[in-house]
Parts: structure tokens; C-alpha cells; sequence
């Protein structure tokens, strides 16, 4: 794996992997990784090679949130560390291929922010899960307030944000921010079989999915025109009839 500012990526067929990587801070994250971050995924986005992402965190937890030392500077000429935070989720979400957090252990404030812009969330028994700017007198951003509650519905938010205490997996799962929980020890290899299942899915789906899950409006014309010139739904019924894996030809044009 390649690093840059503590913020390591490695990409393995078309799954390209992105790891938080502070260990002697639980993985929190500091400014320079919250920089880092999108820039990496814009690389990584324009790679036509990369069908679908994983975030995670290095060793046993996922990501203990914002480096707290670094919120008591006046922040830095490219905004503060909120500012660089939400940044980083926003481009996180609009990553244009799926996302999936592989959450252990601990995935507390930004960490819970880099999850919840994910598309989707797996995460191991065990793992831990907690939304904590209450606790230091933080008005938590409003993209993220709204990103939360779309996932868990206004109670559970409101339970989270005001209280800033932690839930377990299970509970996560129950509230819907989080998709699976695995046994321990087989978080990594779920995540193989279901991103091997992403990649071999038609692209032009998938994109036009995420938009509109997402709560775009204005594209349905678009996407009904790629969906004619793709050739992508002969495909997909020819290769159902002619039990075949299909060749789908649609990817994205940048």
C-alpha cells in the first residue's frame, strides 16, 4: 500500500481499499488526513478500474474521530478542522462508484461522519458506534445532521447527537446505520464476497441508483438516455437467458 498523510490506499482487482491509519490515536483523524482525503478519492474516482471502494481503519478500530488536539488551534489557511472534516465526507458521498465503511471496534464522531457518507456499513460484534459533539460543546454540521437522520430516522439522531452516548452493533443495525454485523473474524471476508458481487453488477445501475437514492431529481431523462445507448439491459437479458455472466459495456465517462 501506497500513504499519504497517514491516510493509506491500495486497490486489488476493481476494489480499491482505503484505510485510516493513526494507530497511536485510535486512527483519529488529524488535518492532514482530512486533506488528504479528498483528493485521494477524486484519483481513485477517475480510475476507470475502480468499480467500488472500502473504508476501514487500521488494525482493531475504525476511527476514534477528530484528533481532539487539533481543535484548540484557530485552524488553518484551508479552513477550519470542521470545515476540513465535512469537506472530506462531502466527498466521500459523492464518490461516484459504491462505498462500503468495514467498521471494528470503534467508529466515534468524524469517524461516525466518514461511515454514514459511505453507502453502506458492515461492521464486526463488537464494534462500537457513537455521534460525540455534545460532549464537547461542537455544533455538529448540518449536511451531516441531515445525512444521519436520513439514515436512522429524527429519534435515533436526536438520541445520538444529544446524548453523545455509544451503541453497539446490534442496536446500529436495529436503527439502520449500519447494513450487516458479522461474527468476529469475518468481517474481511464478507466484504471480499460482497464487493466481488458490486463489480460484477452493471455500473450504469449502480450510478444511476446512488443518484437517485441520494435525492436527485433533474437526471431521469439523462439516465434514460445512457440506459438506450448502453446496450447494457440486451446484455443483461441475454446473458439471463444464455446463463452467462453478462459483459455490461456502460462506465462512467469521467
Amino acid at each position: 500500500m501506497e500513504t499519504r498523510s497517514r491516510v493509506e490506499y491500495g486497490v486489488d482487482g476493481a476494489v480499491a481499499t482505503v484505510v485510516i491509519s493513526n494507530p497511536a490515536k485510535r486512527n483519529a483523524m488529524t488535518a492532514g488526513m482530512w486533506q488528504a482525503l479528498p483528493g485521494l478519492l477524486a484519483a481513485l474516482a477517475a480510475d476507470p478500474g475502480v468499480r467500488a471502494l472500502v473504508l476501514t481503519g487500521r488494525g482493531d478500530t475504525f476511527c476514534a474521530g477528530a484528533d481532539i488536539s487539533t481543535l484548540r488551534g484557530p485552524g488553518s489557511a484551508d479552513g477550519t478542522p470542521q470545515e476540513l472534516a465535512v469537506r472530506a465526507e462531502e466527498a466521500l458521498a459523492a464518490f461516484p462508484k459504491p462505498t462500503l465503511a468495514a467498521v471494528r471496534g470503534y467508529c466515534v464522531g468524524g469517524g461516525s461522519q466518514l461511515a454514514a457518507a459511505c453507502d453502506l456499513r458492515f461492521a464486526e460484534e463488537g464494534a462500537r458506534f457513537g455521534v460525540t459533539p455534545a460532549k464537547l460543546g461542537i455544533v455538529y454540521p448540518s449536511s451531516s445532521t441531515r445525512r444521519l437522520t436520513a439514515l436512522v430516522g429524527p429519534s435515533t439522531a436526536k438520541y445520538l447527537l444529544f446524548s453523545g452516548e455509544l451503541i453497539d452493533a446490534e442496536r446500529a443495525l436495529r436503527t439502520g446505520l449500519v447494513d450487516e454485523v458479522l461474527p468476529s473474524g469475518a468481517l474481511d471476508k464478507r466484504v471480499a464476497e460482497f464487493t466481488r458481487v458490486l463489480v460484477s453488477r452493471a455500473q450504469l445501475t449502480q450510478a444511476a441508483a446512488k443518484e437517485f437514492a441520494d435525492g436527485r431529481t433533474d437526471r431521469d431523462a439523462y439516465w434514460a438516455e445512457q440506459a438506450r445507448g448502453s446496450g447494457d439491459t440486451a446484455e443483461g437479458v441475454a446473458a439471463f437467458l444464455e446463463r452467462r455472466a453478462p459483459h455490461f459495456a456502460w462506465h462512467p465517462s469521467g
